[in-house]
């Protein structure tokens, strides 16, 4: 472990250590796995997911060409000629694994480039730094110096500053682009890369630009939720909160592109990329709506289905994806969240009201999928009890693939229940210390070395 464990207030540390410990099977061991969970959610997993476009290409096409990229990008970089081997997932036939090297020894040099947060996190899963990203730099910084790129995890560097003396994280060694007036500058920064990425503290290839059409990047349980789904050829599937479209487009590419997916979200330039991303790889089954999916039922249960756009009648789809806003404490990497417990709590309504309208869109037979990149009792297993509870006519149901962990006690909810729900839970590799190197570790390791991520699947009948 080489950055400190993920900064909460010490109102919301104390809530989740008790969802973690409280009616848990062994205390103590549960008291070490949240602590495991606070030091692995500030590292990057150890593997970058790749979603290919099986509706465009073969898998094997693919993974040749992926790795022909990555061999010269490495080699570019450093000139050690042996980059990672890029593996096939055996469990998911649309999934490339591209293992992440790190934390590796960097020494660091005498400049130091100042970057955010939310920047910071994209180096260590493999860009380089682009100018928006920049907080501060030298005061005389010019194209081709080398720099350490230092990570401002709090929140509190003044754009433009020559040097920053807060909390901050080494994240590797890099050559800058452009100068310091390019940066910051009257009209606003300059696009494009600022500090190209030689000496990552973490190494991963940089996809910026490449195979657009062929992969998309994703974190591994959310090409499992479109699976767990299940679309089929032919089907009319719903995406309630669908931004950026990663998911959507997966659903699109397991039915061959052959049916339709309805996409909302609320944000007009969220739907716009959403429409860019179908674009992209393209996928023309994809309807994308700007609309807040609380509102996607219709009043009128006389309303044609076939009808475009939103308000829906009721018993719409043949199946839901509820990818629900969340407080997303299980993305990676994270340091720091200065969220209050007030906030944290904030969304369980929101995920109700999501959820009502949900159930009422969903065909007789048809299948909701829950999801979220939260690691809280009160957003997953307390959502799955009170769902039950709610609605009579809904079922839980297995998943297919089930690669996570069972879901946690404390919400109530039986043990064949929990046996059900599927949770990426990254802190229990952790907490074990698994570093077994072995073609059966690797892909222990890439199904447990993840974003902390939560799924449950229902039936209506």
């Amino acid at each position: 472990s080489v950055f400190p464990q993920l900064a909460l207030k010490p109102e919301v540390r104390e809530h989740l250590h008790s969802v973690y410990t409280h009616n848990q099977v062994g205390k103590e061991e549960a008291a070490r796995a949240f602590e495991a969970l606070l030091s692995c959610l500030s590292h990057p997993p150890m593997f970058t997911c790749v979603r290919v476009s099986t509706h465009l290409h073969t898998l094997t096409d693919i993974q040749h060409k992926l790795q022909q990229h990555v061999t010269q990008q490495i080699s570019c970089r450093d000139g050690s000629g042996s980059p990672a081997v890029i593996h096939t997932h055996p469990h998911l036939p649309d999934v490339l694994l591209v293992p992440v090297h790190g934390p590796r020894c960097v020494d660091l040099q005498g400049s130091e480039v100042i970057v955010g947060a939310q920047c910071g996190s994209a180096v260590l899963r493999g860009a380089h730094v682009f100018t928006p990203g920049v907080l501060s730099t030298p005061k005389f910084l010019k194209a081709g110096d080398v720099v350490s790129v230092f990570s401002d995890i709090e929140g509190k560097c003044t754009r433009g500053a020559k040097e920053f003396q807060g909390k901050k994280v080494f994240l590797g060694n890099g050559v800058s682009e452009v100068h310091r007036s390019d940066v910051f500058c009257s009209e606003g920064p300059a696009r494009g890369v600022a500090i190209r990425m030689t000496e990552p503290l973490y190494q991963s290839p940089s996809f910026d630009g490449v195979l657009t059409e062929d992969v998309f990047l994703q974190n591994l349980p959310s090409v499992v939720v479109g699976h767990v789904l299940g679309p089929r050829p032919g089907e009319r599937i719903l995406d309630m909160c669908a931004a950026p479209g990663g998911k959507t487009t997966h659903i699109a590419s397991l039915m061959r592109n052959q049916g339709t997916v309805v996409a909302l979200e609320k944000i007009k330039s969220k739907t716009e990329k959403i429409i860019q991303n179908a674009k992209t790889l393209k996928l023309d089954c994809i309807e994308a709506y700007c609309c807040d999916s609380t509102q996607a039922v219709s009043p009128h249960p006389t309303r044609d289905c076939d009808a475009d756009g939103p308000p829906f009648p009721e018993e719409s789809f043949d199946r839901i994806l509820l990818d629900a806003p969340c407080s997303g404490l299980g993305q990676r990497p994270n340091m720091s969240c200065s969220w209050s417990l007030k906030e944290v709590r904030s969304y369980q309504p929101l995920q109700r009201k999501l959820f009502t309208a949900a159930v009422r869109l969903l065909k007789k037979g048809g299948v909701l999928v829950y999801s979220t990149c939260t690691v809280t009792l009160a957003e997953n297993e307390e959502q799955v009890s009170w769902a039950l509870k709610t609605f009579p006519r809904l079922t839980l149901e297995p998943q297919v693939p089930h690669l996570g962990s069972e879901g946690m006690h404390g919400a109530g909810l039986s043990h064949d229940h929990r046996r059900l729900l599927q949770r990426f839970r990254p802190e229990l590799l952790w907490a074990g210390a698994n570093r077994i190197h072995s073609s059966e570790s690797l892909h222990h390791r890439a199904n447990n070395d993840t974003i902390g991520f939560f799924i449950a699947k229902f039936v209506k009948r």
